[in-house]
């Protein structure tokens, strides 16, 4: 029986964790990989080892790249504050990193091709997000599009799939999800400015759409806040 490998971006938080254990239900050969692209944090990729371990990955890479050199985010560029008064409806907040999941589906890509694998696991959504372009299920079908094209493999009629399975879920219905899988959340980090020890500031947009998830999901929020007693 030929076994179905699949490349998954891992970023360490609850999103990407949730799809890894997603991956692996559904009998696929998982190959983690996590990018270490400047941003502000770097515990969560610290998580992205303890998840990709604890999950089961086949493999596990970790590249770098230099987002930060550009800038144009708060998440890449110390100089633009994080928010933590919330965000704004119909506006696209500064922690958006231009072209990130753009850069990032593209290596994944290129992973896939060398290993010969069909699918890519991707932890997009379009329910409880910040309102990121690149998160939109739109994007996700041009970019699977552009793969099939741009490949030897699609060029060839191996045809690649860039699964969303979270695309469409609430928050609280990503934490059911993996919580019937068994993910621990706790090992998760998805602070956007989250301390050399993982803890969360408990006020980013990241924290509060985390939150929330857990609170209307029915389970215990297991993050680990800089300040006792939580946010």
């Amino acid at each position: 029986m030929r076994v179905k490998s699949a490349v998954v971006l891992l970023s360490g938080g609850l999103d990407s964790a949730t799809v890894l254990a997603i991956a692996r239900s559904e009998a696929y050969s998982p190959y983690c990989l996590s990018i270490a692209y400047g941003q502000r944090s770097q515990s969560e990729l610290d998580a992205a080892r303890r998840v990709a371990g604890a999950l089961g990955a086949v493999g596990h890479k970790l590249i770098s790249i230099d987002l930060h050199a550009f800038g144009g985010s708060a998440l890449t560029d110390s100089a633009i504050a994080v928010p933590t008064d919330g965000v704004s409806v119909g506006q696209i907040p500064v922690t958006y990193v231009p072209a990130r999941n753009t850069v990032m589906l593209s290596l994944a890509l290129a992973w896939a091709e060398v290993l010969g694998a069909n699918d890519i696991f991707f932890g997009a959504n379009a329910v409880d997000y910040s309102g990121y372009p690149d998160c939109r299920p739109e994007y996700m079908l041009a970019f699977e599009r552009l793969a099939n094209l741009a490949t030897k493999a699609g060029v060839e009629g191996s045809r690649l799939r860039l699964h969303t399975p979270l695309i469409d879920l609430s928050k609280a219905d990503i934490i059911r999800r993996g919580k019937a899988l068994g993910v621990d959340y706790a090992m998760t980090v998805s602070c956007y400015q989250a301390d050399a020890q993982g803890r969360a500031c408990g006020q980013c947009d990241a924290c509060r759409l985390r939150r929330a998830g857990f609170d209307a999901s029915g389970f215990a929020d297991p993050t680990r806040y800089q300040t006792q007693g939580g946010p």
